[in-house]
C-alpha cells in the first residue's frame, strides 16, 4: 500500500534554494550520489567485519548508468540498503535548526555560502538541482525486510510504496530536468565521474569500466611502497610533467586526521606559479584544487593530494571553512616540508645542490612569507658563487670573514644578478681575491633584504655598484702616479666629453690592470628600481626616475695619462671613446651614440 506524506522540513521553499544557491557547480550532484552510494557500501563492509552482517557480500561496487531515451541517470550500489522506514527518517526529515532563518537569509541572493556549515543532511538532495523528479528502489541488508520505493517531484510531497526488489543495495533514479539535458551526454558523466570520484575507496563502474582506483597510495604506508610508486601515482596524476625531485608523505591522526604526499616539481629559476596542482580530498573524494588555506602559500608550487576528514566544509564541500583546524594543518605541512628538505640535506647534500636550481624558489618563497620556516630553512639554504661552488649561510659567512678585511664592522657580501653582463666587475673581484654570489632568479631581489634583515652586521653588494675596493671598503691607500692638480685636470676634460648631468665624474687610483673607466648604479638606486620592476615595497614611482651613474676615472691607467699629454682637440675625443668603451662593456651604447663610437673608433684606427 502506498503512503504519502510532507518532507518534514519547515518550509516549502528550501528546494529553490537548493537548487539555485546551495550548489555553485550543478555537476556536483554526481559527487553526493556516488559519495553517499560509497557510504553506504562502506558500511555495510564495516557490519560485516563486525560480524552483524553475515551474508555474502559478493562483488561491492557502485553502477552509474545514464539512458538516454529514458531520460534518467542511475546510480546503483548494492550496500546497506534501507527499510521503508529508515527512508522515512534518512531523507524526508531535513532536521536542522534555524531552516526558517536560512530561507530568509538566502533566498534573494547567494549569500555567503562559505558560511553554511555541512550538517544539514542536503547531499541527497543535490539530485534535485538536475532532475525534476528523484526515485529510490531500495532494499535492507536486514533479513525479512521488504525493498521499498520512494518518489519526489521536487515539491514537499513524496510517496514510498512496497517494491520489487531481489537484492540489497539502492538505486537512485533521475528524472532530468529540460534545463540539464547536457548531463544526460555519457562524456559529460564521465568527465565528472574523473574529477570527483577517482580515488573513491569503492569500484565506480560507468559503461562497463571502472573508471577509479579505490587503494591509491596515500591510503598505504610508506613502508609498502617503492620510488617507482610514488613516481608512477605522479604520472598518473599529471601525465604530461617530467618525473618529481621528491616527495614527502603525510600520514597524521592526531590532533587532526590528514593523509597525503607532496611532490616536488622541477620547476627550475622560472616562477612557475601553477596554482591549483594540490588537490583537496575528504576521505578519498575529491572537494576541490583551491588549497590556499590549507597549504602555506609558498608550497602552492607543489603538487600532489591531500586528504583530511577534518577540514571544515560548508555544505555544498566546494569552499573551506576558516578555523583552527585548518590553521593546525597548514603549520604541519610547514614543518614536514621543512624537516624533509633539511633531512635531504643532511642526508644527501650532494643530490641536495644537484636540485637546487629547481628547489630555490621553494625555500626562498618560505624564508621571505613565513618565519618558523625560515629559522628551519635558514641551516640548508644554499648560496652559489660564480665558480659553481655551494655554501650555507654560516659557511659562506666563516669564509668571507676571513677573506674580506674591511674599515668598518660591516661584512660585505658581492653578488651578480647576470655574471655574463656584469663579467667585467665579477672577473676585477675575483683576481682581487673576493668571492662573487650569483643571486640571479625572480625571487632574489626580496631575499636579498631578507638576508640584510636576519644576517647581523651583514650588507650585500651587487658587483658593479662600485668599484672593487669601494664595495669591500678596503682601505689600500693605493698611491697615484697622477698628482692632484693633473686629477682635476682630468675630470673636467672626461666631464665636458661626457656632458651628461646623470654621469658623477670622479678620478680615483685603481689598480693599472683596471679598466680605464668604470661606470657603476649605486646599489640603492639599482635595488630600488629592481624592486619597482617587481612590484615590490610600493615603489613602481622609481621606474621614471632618470638612473644616476658613477663614472670612476683610473688614475693609474696608461691610457688615462695619454690623454693628459695628448693635444687640447684630442683630449677629449680620446675620453669620449674611453666612455663609450665603458658604456659599451654594460651593453649601455646605443642608437647615434653607437654610430658616432664606430665612426670615431675607424678614424683612430685609420690614424694610428
Amino acid at each position: 500500500m502506498e503512503e504519502r506524506g510532507n518532507i518534514s522540513i519547515h518550509t516549502e521553499n528550501i528546494f529553490p534554494i537548493i537548487k539555485k544557491f546551495l550548489y555553485s557547480d550543478h555537476e556536483i550532484f554526481l559527487r553526493e550520489l556516488v559519495s553517499n552510494a560509497v557510504d553506504a557500501t562502506q558500511k555495510l563492509k564495516s557490519l560485516s567485519s563486525m560480524g552483524e552482517f553475515k551474508g555474502d557480500l559478493g562483488e561491492l561496487k557502485v553502477v552509474v548508468s545514464v539512458d538516454k531515451d529514458a531520460r534518467t541517470i542511475t546510480i546503483a550500489d548494492n550496500g546497506i540498503g534501507m527499510t521503508a522506514e529508515e527512508i522515512k527518517k534518512y531523507i524526508n526529515q531535513i532536521a536542522f535548526s534555524g531552516a526558517t532563518e536560512f530561507v530568509e537569509r538566502y533566498k534573494d541572493s547567494a549569500g555567503d555560502k562559505s558560511q553554511i556549515i555541512g550538517q544539514f543532511g542536503l547531499g541527497f538532495y543535490s539530485a534535485f538541482m538536475v532532475a525534476d523528479r528523484v526515485e529510490i528502489v531500495t532494499k535492507s541488508y536486514q533479513e525479512g525486510t521488504e525493498a521499498a520505493h520512494w518518489t519526489c517531484d521536487g515539491s514537499t510531497e513524496f510517496a514510498i510504496a512496497p517494491a520489487h526488489k531481489e537484492t540489497r543495495g539502492s538505486n537512485v533514479i533521475l528524472n532530468v530536468a529540460q534545463d540539464s539535458e547536457e548531463f544526460l551526454e555519457p562524456a559529460r558523466i564521465r568527465t565528472i565521474l574523473t574529477k570527483y570520484c577517482k580515488f573513491l575507496p569503492v569500484p565506480v563502474e560507468f559503461e562497463g569500466e571502472i573508471i577509479n582506483n579505490p587503494n591509491p597510495i596515500w591510503t598505504k604506508q610508506p613502508s609498502e611502497l617503492t620510488d617507482e610508486d610514488y613516481k608512477n601515482f605522479y604520472k598518473e596524476l599529471y601525465p604530461f610533467s617530467e618525473a618529481p625531485l621528491f616527495w614527502i608523505h603525510l600520514n597524521v591522526d592526531y590532533p587532526f586526521n590528514l593523509t597525503g604526499i607532496l611532490y616536488f616539481p622541477k620547476i627550475k629559476n622560472e616562477f612557475e606559479m601553477q596554482r591549483n596542482k594540490i588537490q583537496l580530498y575528504s576521505r578519498q573524494v575529491f572537494i576541490t584544487d583551491e588549497v590556499k588555506d590549507v597549504v602555506p602559500e609558498f608550497l602552492m608550487l607543489l603538487h600532489g593530494i591531500i586528504d583530511s576528514p577534518d577540514i571544515p566544509l560548508n555544505v555544498s564541500r566546494s569552499f573551506l571553512q576558516a578555523d583552527s583546524a585548518v590553521k593546525k594543518i597548514n603549520t604541519y605541512i610547514t614543518k614536514k616540508v621543512a624537516d624533509k628538505l633539511a633531512e635531504i640535506f643532511r642526508k644527501d647534500r650532494e643530490t641536495f645542490e644537484k636540485n637546487w636550481d629547481d628547489i630555490n624558489v621553494f625555500v626562498k618563497y618560505g624564508m621571505l612569507s613565513d618565519d618558523k620556516f625560515y629559522e628551519k630553512a635558514k641551516d640548508f639554504v644554499l648560496l652559489q658563487n660564480t665558480e659553481g661552488k655551494f655554501y650555507t649561510l654560516e659557511e659562506y659567512k666563516a669564509q668571507t670573514q676571513a677573506n674580506q678585511t674591511n674599515k668598518s664592522e660591516q661584512l660585505v657580501l658581492l653578488y651578480t644578478t647576470d655574471a655574463d653582463k656584469q663579467h667585467a666587475y665579477v672577473e676585477a673581484a675575483v683576481n682581487r681575491g673576493y668571492d662573487v654570489l650569483k643571486l640571479d632568479s625572480l625571487i632574489d631581489s626580496h631575499f636579498i633584504g631578507l638576508l640584510e634583515q636576519k644576517l647581523e652586521e651583514t650588507t650585500l653588494k651587487r658587483v658593479d655598484s662600485e668599484t672593487i675596493d669601494k664595495l669591500v671598503e678596503k682601505d689600500e691607500n693605493k698611491e697615484s702616479v697622477l698628482n692632484d692638480g693633473e686629477k682635476e685636470d682630468l675630470k673636467k676634460v672626461y666631464e665636458q666629453a661626457i656632458n651628461n648631468q646623470h654621469m658623477t665624474v670622479e678620478v680615483a687610483p685603481l689598480a693599472p690592470d683596471d679598466a680605464p673607466v668604470v661606470i657603476t648604479l649605486p646599489e640603492f638606486m639599482r635595488r630600488m628600481k629592481d624592486m619597482s620592476r617587481t612590484g615590490g615595497g610600493g615603489m613602481m614611482f622609481m621606474g621614471d626616475m632618470p638612473d644616476t651613474y658613477n663614472v670612476t676615472i683610473n688614475a693609474n691607467h696608461t691610457l688615462n695619462q695619454r690623454i693628459l699629454k695628448a693635444k687640447d682637440d684630442n683630449k677629449e675625443r680620446i675620453a669620449r671613446q674611453a666612455f663609450d668603451l665603458a658604456l659599451l662593456s654594460q651593453n649601455m651604447l646605443s642608437g647615434s651614440a653607437l654610430t658616432a663610437f664606430v665612426k670615431r673608433s675607424v678614424d683612430l684606427i685609420d690614424k694610428e
